[in-house]
């Protein structure tokens, strides 16, 4: 050690200094993957995510399809396929101090095939830029008089093809929808050409910001927990079995 030491002070400044730099990212970089490594273990949705993309014959045992609100729920599953990540989830990419502010649902098909449906009646936005996403502003059925928003987005493929529906073209504005209107097909846009995500559709329930506008999906801080619009258990602290169906049935 103290030899070690000796040849580390004979360097120069910037040699000792990049030493210095690489230790701590590798301390960094072992801290990082810790993090994501017990997140994991704080879920139950990590093993199923890897059974239904490495066991394509599981998948109809994974899959949630419904045709119609749950009993006594507003919502409609706004598309076919496995309930993967949930609201809350920390499984990677997200973790303990990043959770998943929606629910993600999987299709089972190719890239612009499986339908995307409005969860609940209510006026779409599509902002001039948004490639993959669209969101609806409604009248919060389980409480009246508050404005809540649902938020879709993954509706095209890695390179920038949209598959959202031509009814909604770039820079649509607070257009009526009526519940299970068909909003466009799921893809794996990640907004990262070098990064695309599975086929799926990210699915949030949105506060308003004090104006009436929406807040940023991104945080979970600025999300509603879906279970009770659509009547499944879908916050990942309560682990649901899958697949997720109704919790009244």
């Amino acid at each position: 050690m103290g030899r070690w030491m000796s040849r580390f002070r004979r360097l120069p400044w910037w040699g000792r200094g990049a030493i210095v730099l690489v230790g701590l990212a590798g301390i960094a970089g072992g801290g990082l993957a810790a993090l994501y490594l017990y997140s994991y273990t704080q879920s139950n949705s990590g093993p199923a995510i890897r059974r239904w993309f490495d066991d394509r014959a599981s998948r109809a045992g994974l899959m949630t399809v419904r045709r119609e609100p749950c009993p006594g729920a507003p919502f409609l599953l706004p598309s076919d396929g496995f309930i993967g990540l949930l609201w809350r989830d920390p499984t990677a990419p997200y973790n303990l101090f990043r959770r998943h502010p929606g629910v993600d649902i999987f299709g089972d098909g190719e890239l612009g095939t499986v339908p995307v449906r409005a969860a609940y009646e209510g006026t779409l936005t599509r902002l001039p830029d948004w490639v993959a996403s669209v969101i609806i502003r409604h009248d919060d059925p389980l409480q009246p008089g508050r404005t809540i928003w649902t938020y879709y987005t993954h509706m095209a493929s890695q390179d920038g093809e949209s598959f959202i529906a031509d009814a909604f073209p770039p820079g649509t504005s607070e257009v009526w929808v009526e519940q299970g209107i068909v909003l466009g097909y799921q893809g794996n846009y990640s907004g990262n050409r070098l990064g695309p995500t599975g086929l799926h559709l990210h699915f949030s329930v949105v506060k308003s910001e004090p104006d009436g506008s929406f807040k940023n999906e991104s945080r979970l801080g600025n999300t509603l927990d879906p279970s009770p619009y659509l009547g499944m258990t879908l916050n990942s602290d309560d682990r649901p079995a899958r697949p997720i169906d109704c919790a009244a049935d």
